[in-house]
């Protein structure tokens, strides 16, 4: 989910000139069928990822450790990804590496045996999404800098688009050819996508060695921490429940694996929508009120989750989390980088992006651990407690004049 947005390079300057106008358009098309292929890998299994895991172990911990294993990884490798993409002046061997392994981790969990092997396919999937930094960066580069919201709205809703193809369709592969399918198909999304990269030319840019002093001082500054560690909560809340121990609940509740594919897609749709009025929001409500709002939503879905008797009551929950998340994850996007130097927003994105995908990782690990001990529904009660509380707390400490985002 958060992992879909445009990363540090989409809001940024041009280092180089744009290509001539053929080459830019053969480009743009190269690198948007890569971008549609890339969000299908990614999802073409996780509506029903969960209940697949609960195949290898009966352990709510260990499903959540699995789960937790895309977040990490790709909090681990994002930073650190991005800023030697710079300092070498060379992206594209990095986005056809991580397609490349976004295939083989899909491959690794579809032939696991246990729930170990699992857990090294979704941390080498993990590793993957650090992909989407410099795949980004690449795909606005190829845009004039006055058309960098168009870019940025371009590439997000080719990922979109992707995402919702690709969980709506998990069930009806599930059904086809068991849960194996999905994984095999995706496999094969990555690697064409890796072959489509491979025509497109880059640039080499002069090498840009990476400031610590200017990341040291950027982690200690309050108007990009707080956002940042909102944006931290928000994933949490996200992947323990719409990502994450969800599609287990409605699994025991009967649903089919169509119906668990349906529940994410409904979730992304949502997602969409708070994407689509964020920006109209912002301008008439200012960024402080709607981020509390979005977390009052986020907790409300939690508590729906926690409390829901039928599987209607989880599509409820899904739709409120996705709207929730759409609305949220763009503001706090913003804040984080609207005060900081032009010369330093690729570097205070690229620490957002990290510093929230940690959220992705706790939100099934913790949760899990806590499922095994005192049961799911009681778990998402007590987060649905903490997301209110924290949440609205966090947003009221805001930056003041952060209201025109």
């Amino acid at each position: 989910m958060g992992d879909s947005q445009p990363p540090a390079g989409a809001l940024t300057g041009r280092a180089t000139p744009l290509p001539a106008a053929a080459g830019r358009r053969r480009a743009i098309a190269l690198y948007t069928g890569a971008v549609f292929l890339y969000w299908v890998t990614l999802y073409l299994y996780v509506p029903t990822l969960p209940v697949y895991v609960e195949t290898k172990t009966d352990n709510l911990a260990m499903v959540g450790v699995v789960l937790s294993m895309y977040g990490l990884w790709q909090a681990v490798v994002r930073l650190p990804l991005g800023m030697v993409a710079d300092w070498i002046g060379w992206r594209k061997p990095f986005i056809v590496g991580g397609l490349v392994l976004a295939g083989v981790g899909a491959v690794v969990m579809a032939q696991a045996g246990n729930v170990e092997a699992m857990i090294v396919g979704r941390a080498i999937v993990g590793l993957s999404a650090g992909t989407w930094v410099p795949l980004v960066v690449v795909f606005t580069g190829l845009f004039p800098p006055e058309q960098a919201v168009r870019a940025s709205t371009t590439i997000t809703t080719i990922g979109t688009v992707g995402r919702l193809l690709a969980t709506s369709a998990t069930g009806w592969l599930n059904n086809l050819g068991g849960y194996g399918l999905a994984f095999f198909l995706a496999a094969g999304a990555a690697w064409l996508a890796a072959l489509v990269v491979l025509p497109a030319a880059e640039e080499r840019r002069p090498p840009r060695r990476p400031s610590w002093r200017a990341l040291g001082a950027l982690i200690v500054r309050r108007d990009v921490l707080l956002p940042t560690l909102l944006a931290v909560l928000s994933q949490y809340v996200t992947w323990a429940t719409a990502f994450g121990f969800i599609a287990i609940i409605a699994d025991r509740m009967g649903a089919t694996a169509v119906q668990q594919s349906m529940l994410l897609t409904a979730n992304l749709l949502a997602v969409a929508v708070g994407n689509l009025g964020a920006t109209a929001a912002t301008r008439r409500f200012g960024s402080k009120p709607l981020v509390a709002a979005s977390f009052v939503l986020l907790a409300a879905s939690t508590a729906v989750v926690a409390a829901a008797p039928t599987l209607g009551w989880l599509f409820v929950a899904h739709a409120l989390n996705g709207l929730s998340h759409g609305v949220s994850y763009p503001v706090l996007m913003g804040l984080s980088i609207r005060y900081v130097a032009d010369a330093e927003r690729t570097t205070a994105m690229g620490l957002h992006q990290a510093v929230y995908a940690i959220g992705m990782f706790a939100g099934p690990a913790v949760s899990g651990v806590l499922a095994e001990s005192m049961g799911i529904s009681l778990v998402f009660a007590l987060t649905a407690g903490v997301c209110l509380v924290v949440g609205v707390l966090g947003a009221r400490m805001l930056r003041q004049n952060g209201a025109d985002v």
